[in-house]
């Protein structure tokens, strides 16, 4: 894949977290916790999702679908980050490298677009809860979650081939904990100012407008959350909507110093650091907000439980 004449990678080595055994020790055991609590979370959902009928309505089969993406989401990097902090050798093949960026990037891009459908969901319910029944039928749903994931997976397929077209002809070390962009560009022998603005552009597009439909989409629910009479209904809506949008600027605001901003602000530990942010806390975090605070969802998760149990 390699057009240049000089030698070419056919693997590369992932840095990862650099330190003493037991540091590496200590961030394993603290990684395979938050996978473990954030397999269960999703996998539960799932589950009362799929068994429970009292479930079987738009919303939370787009929170299952969300749990659905989750799951895989966080699969596509966190067991080889496990792997990295114990192995000596932290090698990665140089087609298993694109693979992971490629899922890693489709998965995350997929996730920005549920967020939005998952606010456009409950500014119908809470805005215009007569006509919800009618805008958000099954059959919608269900067209939006497809879109979703049709979009998620072809908005970096052309570039993902474009990026392992590069040449790789000289380091193969990626300062990194994961197959990246950023990480991947640098270590190209030449120059690819038009591969850059393309990610870049594309970076741009996938992280602004979905955060301004969101914001904008909370800013008018949290309007209707005003109009409420009763105190104690105001305070619960003020809280969900709090911690959505405490999760959303968590996501959102970690991409953008990612792959937005400069190279220059962002580089070395610090990337790192800020990487997990949506690599690791945030798909742990998202169950408990969007799901298991749910009275439904915790009656469904009871009900699934104690069949599991029988």
């Amino acid at each position: 894949m390699n057009k240049s004449g000089a030698h070419t990678v056919t693997e590369f080595i992932i840095l990862g977290f650099t330190g003493s055994w037991e540091i590496r020790i200590l961030l394993f055991s603290l990684f395979l916790i938050i996978y473990i609590l954030t397999m269960m979370g999703n996998g539960a959902i799932m589950c009362a999702v799929r068994w429970d009928q009292r479930l079987h309505t738009p919303m939370y089969i787009l929170l299952g679908n969300f749990a659905f993406l989750e799951f895989w989401y966080i699969n596509t990097t966190v067991p080889s980050i496990l792997e990295n902090l114990l192995s000596e050798t932290k090698t990665i093949s140089f087609a298993g490298c694109f693979l992971q960026f490629y899922f890693f990037s489709s998965l995350g891009t997929t996730e920005i677009y549920f967020l939005c459908i998952m606010a456009y969901d409950r500014y119908l319910a809470i805005c215009r809860p007569l006509h919800y029944p009618t805008i958000m039928t099954l059959k919608h749903c269900c067209i939006l979650m497809s879109v979703c994931w049709v979009l998620g997976f072809t908005g970096f397929f052309l570039s993902t081939i474009q990026l392992s077209q590069l040449s790789f002809c000289g380091s193969n070390i990626i300062d990194h904990i994961i197959c990246d962009r950023d990480a991947l560009m640098n270590l190209s022998c030449v120059p690819a100012p038009a591969t850059e603005i393309l990610f870049y552009i594309l970076s741009s597009l996938m992280i602004f407008f979905p955060i301004l439909y969101i914001l904008g989409s909370y800013i008018l629910l949290l309007r209707s959350v005003l109009q409420v009479p009763s105190a104690a209904g105001r305070r619960k809506a003020f809280s969900t909507c709090g911690s959505h949008l405490a999760i959303v600027c968590l996501f959102f605001g970690s991409l953008v110093i990612m792959y937005v901003t400069p190279k220059s602000e962002n580089s070395g530990e610090g990337q790192k650091i800020i990487s997990l942010l949506y690599l690791v806390v945030t798909p742990c975090l998202n169950p408990l907000i969007y799901s298991l605070r749910n009275k439904e969802m915790k009656a469904a998760l009871r009900k699934v439980m104690g069949i599991a149990s029988e």
